[in-house]
């Protein structure tokens, strides 16, 4: 085509460029410019040899339509551009300089753009290429901010890059906190993949197959893309991907993995059991691994006690052992892990001595399943029942009425003892500055110096016995609560909950913890070692204790426990929470297996 202008000698060629990059959201589409561009043209009768249109990002080199634009303007087929704005030649340093070379060289007279014509003269040139560096530096700086942003979106769990088969981002999330969701009824075809997988039953090509054929899956349709099976690439790499235990890589390949916040598909320990089925020696490993008890437990050598994880499979053909994650066939007869028949898959997790401390220990390790059940066993001997909590914190209410009014009557003492010791050293400063004592007669410097030493002490003593003698039962009740509750609870919460819970249940009810012939013991802390207690000489306390017409007894234990004499609270001498002292029952009571129980902080 060609629009016909004034000066014969020049014609031009119309460039159009649109990316999807956040820098070019508010170009217009390559339609409004060539529209916008042609109709220039006309009106400025000006000779369009071509109209080059492209989907591209500047921000790099190799755009094959803008290469091809020049490389006809060299050979003389044009001597001019077209563009709507200049960010559209470049917005990097190479191909903006080699647009201001070939004007240089003469090869390009004319870049036109609406309202603005430049042309070989040195302001024309400088403007030119002003333009281009501000296109690479609003590039940059929005790039970096991108970056900024995104890396910010991951250290919160927000899921980073595309979406992964089974999820979509969420349509109706704010710009910015978009994060994948499930898809319904593809989300579920997914997971029966992966559940399949775990099996060992089957290979990748047999779920593939029934995952396309049985079950119906097809890709997400986005526009002009998706509706399609999955390829068998694409599901080798959705059972390397660690995002479905919950956990992603960004940016990629940087080591710096993160927690993701979302709907994870499966657990660890069955993500790491479907790479033992692959031969996971090219799987992607994060830097560090969790464990439950390491930097808690000690060795009785006194070096800490580390764990270490094992994936080993038993080969179907020859039988031999090897390990899983660090080679993908059998050492021994070369079978494939992948075409390995239902292998069987071992996996261990050893608790075992550093031996830094003494390099001859000769502690032998642990395995978790073995050191668990004794964490079990602790926390049993501490599990007390509902009952027998309710009961507790009841009664306890009941004397901390009688303990406030204690308590106040001490602090009114303590509060007239500080009154007297105000009144004291303002008495001795007075007879220090008084007109009788000039000659130190009355009261000499090195005696002043002393009882006010002594005066200041006790002052700062009773200061701090009044900040806190209020303070230290304040809030025992609660307190008390709290850890009774955790005792109720402690070892369904152990049994279900993650790494995390498991460590700080460990940490909440023991200290001094060693590992001594694969048998653990630690010191327990209040007030679970009180706890204890109880439930040796008191077993209806206990979480475990299952009696006939439990509603009956319970309501009988407790009119029992309020009229035993061994409940009968006294006053700790330095103000700390009551203590309930075991003592012996009277001879009816006996019957019913009730010592006393101890109430504690």
């Amino acid at each position: 085509m060609e629009y016909m202008n004034k000066d014969k000698s020049l014609k031009f060629f119309i460039y159009c460029r649109k990316s999807s990059e956040p820098e070019d959201k508010q170009i217009l589409s390559l339609p409004a410019q060539v529209s916008e561009l042609t109709k220039y043209a006309k009106d400025n009768n000006l000779t369009v040899v071509d109209i080059f249109q492209e989907s591209r990002s500047a921000h790099t080199i190799g755009r094959p339509d803008f290469n091809s634009m020049l490389e006809r303007l060299e050979k003389g087929e044009a001597n001019g551009v077209i563009v709507w704005d200049e960010s559209r030649i470049a917005r990097n340093s190479y191909d903006g300089g080699k647009v201001v070379y070939m004007m240089d060289l003469g090869q390009i007279v004319e870049i036109r753009k609406p309202g603005k014509t430049y042309r070989n003269t040195p302001d024309d040139k400088s403007w030119l290429q002003m333009c281009f560096m501000m296109s690479k530096k609003e590039s940059d700086d929005k790039s970096a901010n991108v970056k900024r942003g995104l890396k910010e979106k991951a250290k919160q769990g927000m899921c980073v890059g595309s979406a992964k088969p089974g999820y979509m981002f969420d349509p109706i999330a704010k710009q910015g906190e978009k994060d994948l969701i499930p898809i319904p009824g593809k989300y579920e075809l997914i997971e029966r993949a992966w559940k399949t997988m775990m099996t060992g039953k089957y290979r990748v090509a047999q779920i593939l197959a029934m995952l396309n054929d049985e079950w119906g899956y097809r890709t997400p349709v986005r526009g002009k893309l998706g509706g399609k099976p999955m390829f068998t690439s694409e599901l080798y790499k959705m059972f390397h991907d660690r995002f479905y235990m919950g956990a992603f890589e960004y940016p990629k390949g940087s080591g710096d993995w993160h927690r993701w916040r979302g709907t994870r598909m499966i657990d660890e320990e069955s993500f790491m059991r479907v790479q033992a089925h692959l031969g996971g020696k090219f799987l992607p490993k994060p830097k560090h691994r969790e464990f439950a008890f390491t930097c808690l437990i000690r060795c009785s050598c006194g070096s800490a006690i580390t764990a270490e994880e094992k994936w080993q499979t038993i080969c179907t053909i020859c039988h031999n052992k090897f390990s899983s994650l660090n080679r993908d066939s059998c050492p021994k007869c070369g079978t494939k892990t992948e075409d390995m028949n239902d292998p069987t898959i071992l996996h261990y997790i050893y608790y075992r001595c550093t031996r830094k401390v003494n390099p001859n220990c000769t502690q032998k390790s642990i395995r978790l399943e073995f050191l668990e059940p004794q964490v079990d066993e602790i926390l049993k001997k501490m599990a007390i029942s509902e009952e027998f909590k309710n009961w507790a914190v009841k009664y306890c209410n009941e004397l901390n009425d009688e303990e406030v009014n204690d308590r106040n009557i001490v602090l009114a003492e303590i509060q007239k003892n500080y009154d007297d010791c105000i009144k004291r050293l303002d008495n001795l400063v007075r007879l220090k500055i008084s007109p009788q004592n000039t000659d130190g007669s009355l009261l000499s410097d090195d005696e002043f110096r002393g009882q006010k030493e002594s005066i200041v002490t006790e002052k700062r003593e009773l200061e701090s016995r009044l900040g806190s003698t209020g303070k230290r039962i304040e809030n025992w009740i609660e307190n008390l609560e709290r850890g009774l509750d955790f005792a109720v609870q402690a070892r369904y919460r152990f049994a279900t909950g993650t790494l995390a819970e498991k460590r700080d249940i460990l940490a909440t009810i023991g200290s001094n913890m060693i590992l001594e012939d694969k048998k653990l013991r630690l010191d327990a802390q209040k007030p679970y070692c009180y706890l204890t207690e109880i439930l040796k000489v008191e077993p209806s306390a206990s979480a475990e204790f299952e009696p006939k017409k439990r509603a009956n007894n319970t309501a009988y234990l407790e009119a029992l426990w309020a009229q035993n004499p061994a409940m009968q609270a006294r006053q700790v001498s330095n103000l700390e929470p009551l203590v309930l002292e075991t003592s012996a029952l009277p001879v009816e009571l006996r019957a019913y297996n009730l010592p006393g129980i101890c109430i504690i902080e």
